[in-house]
C-alpha cells in the first residue's frame, strides 16, 4: 500500500547556516533527499517548495519583539548586548546574515506541510528541514531560531481547529513546545528523551504534566543515558500507543531527531537505526487509527551528519510513501557522490552491523530504571469514556 505523501523542500532550507563548525547543519537534509533520489524512492512530482512564513504567521507563538531583533540581527543592526537577552549571539545559536529569512523559511516549511495534508489532498507530509523545537516565545535557544513545530501547531490550532497529538523523539527534550501548549487541553505533548541530568536543556521530568485546563496532557519519559534498542522501543511503543489511545487526536505531529543513535557526538544514547525503522512504523499506523492517516512529520537533532542522519530520515519518508523499511545495502551513487567530502567512512547498508553496537556493562540497570521511568509517566494516560 502506498499514501500520497508531499516532500517539503528546496535548496532555500540550507540558508539555515550558522558557520561551518557549527553541529547544527542543513547538509543533513541535501544527504537524506539525494539518498531518497539516487534510492528511487522520491520524485519530482513528490517535492513541494516551502515558502517564507509571514510576521504575523511567526507571531501565533513568538514575541513580535523577538521577531524584529532577529530581523536586526540579520541585518546587523542588532548590538551583541541588545541581541542576547533574546538568546541571539550565543555559543549555540550564534547570528548570520540572513537569519530571520532563513528561519522564517523553515517555519513556512512546516506551513506548507500543514497545507498540503489538510487542504491539498495528501495524507502525510515530511519537512525535514524543520523540527527546531527549542525555540521559546521570546528567545532562540539550542539551535533553534523561530520554533516551527509551535507555530505550525497554532496554525493547525486556529485554522483547521483540530486536536494534536505530538510526538518528540529526539535524544534532546522538546522543551520549547511543549511550553508553547502548557496550558492547551487541545495538544497533548509525548516527549522521549535523554534524562536532562546531563543535557540540554535539562527539563523533561516525569513530573512536567501541564497545568491549568492542559494539566494531564504533557508526557515526558527521560530515559537513561546509554539507552539501548530493547529498552527505547520498549518504552516507545508503549508510551505512544497508550498517550495515543488516551487523547484520540485528529492529527499527529512528529519531531524526529536522528541524535539518539550510538554515533552521535551529543549525546549520550546507544541506539542503533533500528529504532529509526520502528519509530515511523508506529506513528504511520496511529496516524491512521485515529487521525484519517493525517501526519505531519518534521526533521530535528541529529549531528552525525554522514553516517546517521539520512539513513534515519530517509526511512521516514519509506513509510510516508511506500508503507515500507527499506534493507539491504545503500545506492552505490549516492556513496560515490559523497564518500570524498565525507570525513567518515559511509555505512554500506542501511542498518548497523551487530558487531558496531557498543557493549554496555550496566544495560540491566538502565533497562529497569528506565521502565520505572515509563510507569510513573503513563500512569495517568488512562482513556476517557
Amino acid at each position: 500500500m502506498t499514501c500520497n505523501a508531499a516532500f517539503i523542500y528546496s535548496d532555500e532550507l540550507l540558508r539555515y547556516h550558522f558557520h561551518k563548525d557549527h553541529p547544527f547543519n542543513q547538509i543533513r537534509v541535501s544527504l537524506a533527499k539525494e539518498l531518497l533520489e539516487a534510492d528511487n524512492h522520491l520524485e519530482k512530482k513528490d517535492i513541494i517548495k516551502p515558502r517564507l512564513a509571514s510576521d504575523e504567521e511567526l507571531a501565533l507563538f513568538h514575541d513580535k519583539a523577538f521577531i524584529e531583533s532577529v530581523k536586526k540581527c540579520g541585518a546587523q543592526q542588532l548590538s551583541e548586548q541588545e541581541a542576547f537577552p533574546f538568546g541571539l549571539g550565543t555559543q549555540d545559536t550564534p547570528i548570520f546574515p540572513g537569519m530571520h529569512e532563513a528561519s522564517a523559511m523553515l517555519v513556512g516549511g512546516t506551513l506548507q506541510a500543514v497545507d498540503a495534508v489538510l487542504e491539498s489532498g495528501y495524507s502525510h507530509a515530511l519537512h525535514l528541514g524543520g523540527g527546531l523545537h527549542h525555540g521559546l516565545k521570546r528567545k532562540a535557544s539550542g539551535f533553534c531560531v523561530y520554533n516551527d513545530g509551535a507555530v505550525g501547531i497554532k496554525y493547525i490550532r486556529e485554522k483547521y481547529d483540530l486536536r494534536v497529538l505530538y510526538i518528540d523523539t529526539d535524544a534532546h527534550h522538546g522543551d520549547g513546545v511543549q511550553w508553547a501548549f502548557y496550558e492547551d487541553p487541545n495538544v497533548c505533548t509525548l516527549s522521549i528523551h535523554e534524562t536532562g541530568r546531563y543535557l540540554f536543556p535539562g527539563t523533561g521530568t516525569v513530573n512536567e504534566r501541564g497545568i491549568k485546563e492542559g494539566h494531564g496532557y504533557t508526557f515526558n519519559i527521560p530515559i537513561d543515558a546509554f539507552t539501548q534498542d530493547e529498552s527505547f522501543l520498549q518504552v516507545f511503543e508503549t508510551a505512544v500507543s497508550k498517550v495515543a489511545a488516551f487523547f484520540k487526536p485528529d492529527i499527529i505531529v512528529s519531531q524526529n531527531g536522528a541524535d539518539a543513535h550510538f554515533h552521535d557526538p551529543l549525546t549520550h544514547l546507544c541506539a542503533s537505526m533500528r529504532i529509526y525503522e520502528r519509530i515511523p512504523v508506529l506513528v504511520h499506523e496511529l496516524a491512521h487509527t485515529y487521525c484519517k492517516g493525517r501526519w505531519i512529520g518534521l526533521g530535528g537533532g541529529g549531528y552525525d551528519h554522514w553516517r546517521v542522519t539520512p539513513r534515519a530520515w530517509a526511512q521516514i519518508w519509506h513509510v510516508m510513501r511506500y508503507n515500507e523499511i527499506k534493507k539491504g545495502k545503500l545506492p552505490e551513487a549516492w556513496l560515490a557522490s559523497w564518500q570524498d567530502q565525507s570525513p567518515v567512512e559511509l555505512p554500506a547498508c542501511w542498518n548497523d552491523p551487530v558487531d558496531s553496537l557498543p557493549t554496555i556493562p550496566r544495560k540491566t540497570e538502565i533497562n529497569e530504571k528506565n521502565e520505572r521511568t515509563l510507569q510513573a509517566a503513563m500512569k495517568y494516560a488512562i482513556p476517557h469514556n
